[in-house]
């Protein structure tokens, strides 16, 4: 019997790092996703396949059960095997049925973004292995990867939230986010894919007191979510920028890359990669290409 998952992709607006910190951050689900299709199989192992958007193999190896009931690594220079490992062992401790009661797996996975954009290939294989296994996503990706879970949140979730550690526990609230001026927003890929596990470990390494900012920037959260108006909601994404540039002690993407844009441009995610939103009056689309960044996609065509 074939078993297929779905998981959305994600694109943190607000909160970047200091949700890890309690910060009321705002996260938008994409149309870009991941799935997993399951089959069984016999061999004591899962044969895997991941597919990039275009239908090329990414990756593709066999992993044998007792592999992943020891955490076995290998050092094959092929790290995907290795996070696979690990990702299936935690959820073995999880729930172990899924290898005590089968014979074997084949497995495929298929992403509907090229995997370097940073939209959540990890969340979303997260998300669907823990729907498969029957195991709590928040949880595996803790025990894996770590971060705030708002990606997971997103990978389940088909509209806007406001998502927050309470407790270092996740609250997640239901956005209705629509407004007027979604048609002067813009995402830019910045042609690098950053690792948000190493961003994390990064700002953990050289952040002070930032308990005063969550105050400032859950405000900045209200404000953006809430306001109708196109002026009130860039003057906010300016100042989220200009008070994660100061914790993070980094310039922020306009000053380091488009100071001449005639508009506002926000960090996403992980600062220095991925993808940025750029808010303008007019589709800056020929300004972006013309500095050498080919995706820009309308709000529209990005965001569920």
């Amino acid at each position: 019997m074939t078993q297929t998952f779905y998981s959305n992709g994600k694109l943190l607006i607000t909160g970047e790092y200091v949700v890890l910190n309690g910060a009321k951050a705002f996260a938008l689900p994409t149309k870009f996703g991941q799935k997993l299709i399951v089959d069984e199989s016999d061999g004591a192992l899962i044969g895997w396949t991941s597919f990039d958007y275009d239908g090329s193999i990414w990756f593709e190896d066999s992993i044998s059960f007792s592999s992943i009931t020891k955490k076995e690594r290998f050092d094959d220079g092929n790290p995907m095997k290795n996070t696979l490992i690990e990702i299936l062992h935690e959820a073995y401790l999880m729930n172990p049925d899924f290898i005590t009661n089968a014979k074997g797996y084949s497995i495929k996975t298929e992403l509907t973004f090229p995997k370097f954009w940073g939209l959540g290939t990890s969340s979303t294989l997260i998300n669907n292995i823990a729907q498969w296994i029957e195991v709590d996503a928040f949880e595996l990706l803790k025990r894996s990867f770590g971060g705030s879970g708002y990606d997971i949140a997103c990978a389940q979730n088909n509209t806007a939230i406001l998502y927050q550690l309470v407790d270092e526990k996740p609250t997640i609230e239901i956005v209705d986010f629509n407004p007027d001026f979604a048609d002067k927003i813009f995402f830019v890929y910045l042609n690098k894919k950053q690792s948000s596990k190493s961003a994390i470990v990064s700002y953990f390494n050289y952040i002070g007191d930032v308990q005063k900012t969550i105050p400032t920037i859950n405000k900045i959260t209200k404000t953006i979510v809430e306001t109708s108006q196109l002026k009130e909601f860039a003057l906010a994404l300016q100042e989220h920028e200009i008070v994660l540039s100061s914790i993070l002690k980094l310039l922020t993407v306009k000053e380091s890359l488009f100071e001449d844009f005639d508009g506002v441009i926000k960090s996403l995610g992980a600062w220095g990669g991925d993808f940025v939103m750029a808010v303008a009056k007019e589709n800056p689309t020929v300004y972006f290409k013309e500095k050498g960044f080919e995706v820009v996609i309308p709000y529209h065509e990005m965001i569920l």
